[in-house]
Parts: structure tokens; sequence; C-alpha cells
């Protein structure tokens, strides 16, 4: 393609979307809760309850694996800003990997996301029946059609309804950890609550050190901290229905440093320092256990609550994006037509609603056969979801490698660093990856991920031999 093209295209894409969307949804997403979206794409079960497993396996040396980690989401972000204010479209990353990388990434990239998204909200819609029992003794299968039917009405009247629903999900998560880290600085400085007498900034080295359990115990759980940092890009799915992308998206962006400095690395600091590490097991929210241990029962309870609101959140999140995602491949002739269609709101009714099938169908196997084989399914989201952030990175590098050279407009977003940055976010996912192919609970995921593309191969083999003139899958 040459350069001349490139420009006439994107010009009249850049136009459409500059408009009420140029994929015909309607820009209803403000700053308020596309900020709130992004902060809470960053916090979610992961941290609420897989820390304590986290905490278990590399002790206060934990706090520096969700630093460096962070970091390395923040140049994933940059990387997908910068994509972003270059053209900002629903689609995404696999509208990205389409263009920079190839049809048949941007095919495997779309379809694999919304697998991640499908998988998410069938744990995320389970778990949160599961928290309910913690009040009321009313049947799993019950809560969970009552909180999908729920979500899935609430998908299918408006996106402000959805960005209303996350910005409140958002708020409590918020909310609750920096009220956990106040009560923690208090029991620290003031010395109230059963946990005074041993509540010293000392806890993060007196019990065996740092590195309790070594180096390799901490790079053991980059997996877990990789996984609670799932979804961050989801900032990314409304740009297409953002009311200014070009302004709103890059102070979302921006503020991944500091809502990790708090939310995750300041909230354990703060932990850790109150309760020491050797009291958290796995299974057991560390939020939860650490009120246990400061003697406020009441926390415990206030906790399910927050770990319920994430769960629904997560879900949520996963009805609004796996719609857009299978639109966004029908589109481009990559998926069933029938999922092209929009409501008179702008919405992807067919697609969301096959979606919430498949979620119904995961929350009833669950209750049928809860074992191991659901728990297998369930891993295979941390691989599939760094899949997105290794799409982006890659499509970022290819996109700065011709706009360097005048081939497209230079982004007004540029990511620092970069390539450096880019190169080296993918080399610690690769790290990441090795690390889940040593840990046996973990490798499973990897086991499925080549079934997983050799179902997507084939697939595009055969769509592209029935339609060979199909512009869809034709490099460019």
């Amino acid at each position: 393609m040459t350069s001349a093209e490139v420009d006439k295209g994107h010009a009249g894409q850049e136009a459409e979307a500059a408009g009420n969307s140029g994929e015909g949804y309607q820009r209803a997403l403000g700053a308020r809760q596309i900020q709130m979206i992004a902060i809470g794409g960053a916090i979610g079960t992961g941290l609420f309850l897989g820390a304590g497993k986290a905490i278990d396996r590399a002790g206060p040396s934990l706090i520096l694996a969700y630093a460096i980690a962070g970091l390395v989401i923040f140049f994933i972000m940059r990387a997908l800003g910068e994509l972003l204010m270059y053209r900002p479209v629903s689609g995404s990353f696999s509208e990205y990997a389409r263009e920079f990388l190839g049809p048949f990434f941007g095919f495997v990239t779309g379809w694999t996301y919304w697998l991640f998204w499908v998988v998410t909200g069938i744990t995320e819609v389970t778990a949160a029946a599961t928290y309910m029992t913690y009040w009321w003794n009313i049947p799993q299968w019950l809560s969970a059609l009552v909180f999908t039917i729920i979500l899935y009405g609430a998908n299918l009247i408006s996106v402000k309804l959805f960005g209303e629903l996350e910005f409140w999900f958002s708020m409590v998560k918020v909310t609750a950890i920096i009220g956990m880290i106040l009560i923690c600085a208090g029991v620290l400085t003031i010395g109230f609550s059963d946990a005074a007498d041993t509540a010293t900034v000392a806890n993060l080295w007196n019990d065996g050190g740092f590195f309790p359990q070594g180096i390799t115990g901490t790079l053991m759980t980059l997996q877990i901290v990789m996984f609670a940092f799932l979804a961050v890009e989801l900032v990314g799915v409304t740009a297409g229905e953002s009311k200014d992308p070009k302004t709103v998206l890059p102070k979302a962006i921006n503020t991944v440093p500091w809502r990790i400095a708090v939310f995750y690395v300041g909230a354990l600091i703060m932990i850790l320092s109150v309760v020491p590490w050797s009291t958290f097991k796995p299974g057991v929210s560390p939020f939860v256990k650490a009120f246990e241990e400061m003697g406020l029962g009441v926390g415990a309870a206030i906790v399910n609550f927050v770990v319920l609101t994430a769960a629904l959140s997560s879900c949520n999140s996963g009805m609004y994006s796996t719609g857009r995602m299978l639109r966004d491949l029908a589109l481009n002739g990559q998926g069933p037509r029938a999922f092209t269609k929009l409501t008179r709101n702008g919405l992807p009714f067919i697609g969301t609603t096959f979606s919430a099938a498949l979620m119904l169908v995961g929350v009833w196997i669950n209750y049928q056969w809860p074992g191991q084989a659901f728990n297998y399914v369930v891993s295979f989201a941390t691989i599939s979801g760094m899949w997105a952030w290794i799409m982006i990175l890659f499509s970022q590098l290819r996109f700065r490698f011709l706009a360097d050279r005048g081939v497209l407009p230079q982004s007004t977003f540029k990511a620092p660093g970069s390539p450096y940055t880019s190169v080296f976010a993918l080399a610690f996912i690769g790290m990441v990856i090795v690390m889940m192919a040593i840990d046996k609970e973990a490798r499973v995921s990897l086991y499925c991920a080549p079934v997983w593309a050799l179902i997507l191969g084939v697939s595009y083999l055969m769509l592209k031999a029935r339609d060979p003139e199909n512009t869809a899958f034709a490099k460019k």
C-alpha cells in the first residue's frame, strides 16, 4: 500500500471517528466514566483475593513484583495510547493487529479477546453468586442467573448506563482500598486495634527478610500479578464510544502509575506493615484477614461486598467488550454478518446476547461439574489476556516504524522511550510465560493455547477458502 493510499484511507476513518463514531456507535461515555473505567480495570478480584496466594509465595517482595509489573503495564498502556490517538476505534486491539500485522493476527486477536471476556465473565458471575451465600442461603445458580440477566439488560439499554454502572462499581473498590490504607495508617501511627502491639513497618523485613522465599518465589508470583492487571486495557475498547477520545483517553492512561502506586503498592505496604506476611494464606482475602487481625470483624462483611462488586464489575465489562469485539470481526468479514447489527441506541444486540448466553452455559457447567476441569478453563484467561498486550506492543512498534519513515502520520500521544520500552515489556511478558510453564498449576493454560490456536487457524483458512475475494483476508 502506498503512502497516498494509507493517507486517503485513514483520513476518512479519522473523520468518521471524530463525529458520533464512524462505526455506528454513540459517543456517550464522558470523562468521569472513562476515568473510573480505567481505574476499575486495574482493581479486581486478582487484588482482593489473589493477593493472598501471592503473599504466601513471595512475602513482602510481592510489593516489588507489583511495582515492576505496574511499570510494564504503563509501557503497554502508553503503547496503546499512541495507537488510539492515531485512530480511536472500538475494535481497538484486533483492528490495530489487522492493520499493522496482517488479517490473520487481527482475526486471532479479536476472537481470543472475545474468549477471554467470556471465560472471565463465567468465572466472575459464578464468584459473585458464591459471595452472596455469605449473607443468604440461596441457590448459587439462582444468584448467577439474576446477576447475568441484570447486567445483560443494562448493557442493552444504553452505553451510558454501562458507563454509569462501571463508575459506581469502581467507586466502591476505590473507596474500600483507600479506607483500608487509612485504617492501617491509623494503626501504625495512633496504635488502635488488636494489631497495634505488633504493627510496624519493620514487618516488611523482620520475618525472614524482604525475600523470605527467595528470588524464585517472587518470580513465580508474576503470573498472579499480571492476572491482577488484566482488563486495564479495556479503556481501549471504549475509544469508539468516548465523547472526546483525543482528550479523555490520554488522561486516563496517564493515571495508570499513580493508580498502581496507591491501590497495589501502597495497599500492600500498609497491610504487610500491620500484619506479618506469614499470617496470610492462599484462598483468603488479605483484606479480610487484615481486618480480622485488627479485631474489626465488620470489615469481613464490608470486604465481601467489595469483592462482590469487583466480580460484577468484571462481568459487566465482559458483557460490554464481547459484543464490540464480535461486531468488529463481523464488519471485517471475519465473523457472522448478524453480529454487525446495532439497536437504535447503537448497541451490538446479537453479539452481546450470544456472549451472555455462553456465560449462562458456563455457569451451568460450573454448577454441574465444579471440579478441576472448570479451573483449567479459567487458567486460560491469563494467557489469552496477555495475547492482547502482545499484539498492542507489536502493533505499536510497527506503527512507529511506519510513522518515523513518513508513511503514516505521527501520533499526538507518543509512547515515551519507545521502541525500547515496548521491547522491554515484550521481554517481561515472555518471562512471565516461562514462569507459567514452570509452575504446574498454571502450565495447563499453555496446553490450552495451542488447541485454541489450531481452532482459529483452521477456521481462518476455511473462511478464506470460502470467500477468497474478501478483502478482510488480503495482505495490506
